[in-house]
């Protein structure tokens, strides 16, 4: 079950099922192009950093593929990657979104954790269930131990799609069902990616009940809010 926390009154949104991950909300971002925010996203870093007990904050560079890496202390650079895996006590990560859908992974008896960042695009490339995938080939992480939490997106009501990506997005999931390239309908991230993950063995998966256009005074929405460049971001460190 999701509910909000704060740190040191700010929101941030958790999950009862792990208490080494979070979502930010827009009063705790981290990620922004626009210079009014500059200094708060730096504040805002450094209060994490501090809440997470970890010595750096780790990003890679998003661009809707389905690429995934493993966070390094002596790296700070991930191009064209949109999950990362977390062996390092001493990082902290966190991946950015504003409607796509954030995955955090954590297995518990490895302690080994991750982060995917699903648009429409990585959701049909199955990047949540390739990066479990790759917990468990180079991690040996077992999926039946690992938990998932999918944090706030677009949500069905508000994600009208072209039947060509709803076609993708149902034949990631083994659905044939097809519509014409033409028509119009409504997906459902959040569902795809769970479906998903169980796919290749995760049990434990809590959704967050949020919708970024429904609750756009909480997070933010590239397609509510023309565009911008504002993100909240999922976050992650390791026990």
């Amino acid at each position: 079950m999701f509910y909000f926390d704060k740190i040191e009154g700010k929101n941030i949104l958790k999950s009862d099922k792990l208490d080494n991950a979070f979502f930010t909300t827009r009063e705790t971002i981290i990620k922004s192009k626009d210079p009014q925010n500059f200094d708060l996203v730096k504040a805002n870093r450094e209060l994490i950093k501090k809440y997470l007990q970890v010595e750096k904050l780790i990003r890679p560079s998003q661009t809707h593929t389905s690429n995934v890496d493993v966070a390094n202390f002596d790296r700070d650079m991930y191009p064209n990657t949109d999950a990362l895996i977390l062996n390092d006590k001493r990082l902290g990560i966190f991946l950015n979104f504003a409607d796509c859908t954030p995955i955090i992974l954590y297995d518990k008896k490895k302690n080994i954790g991750a982060i995917a960042h699903g648009g429409w695009r990585g959701t049909a490339e199955k990047i949540g269930a390739k990066t479990v995938l790759k917990m468990v080939s180079d991690f040996g992480c077992k999926s039946e131990n690992i938990t998932a939490l999918i944090g706030p997106c677009i949500s069905e009501c508000c994600f009208e799609v072209g039947g060509e990506v709803l076609n993708k997005l149902n034949e990631s999931i083994g659905n044939n069902e097809r519509i014409s390239e033409d028509e119009k309908t409504f997906a459902d991230l959040k569902q795809i990616n769970k479906i998903q993950l169980e796919q290749v063995g995760v049990k434990d998966i809590d959704i967050a009940p949020y919708c970024t256009v429904c609750n756009n005074d909480m997070f933010f929405s590239y397609r509510n809010e023309n565009g911008t460049s504002n993100r909240h971001s999922a976050v992650l460190k390791i026990k």
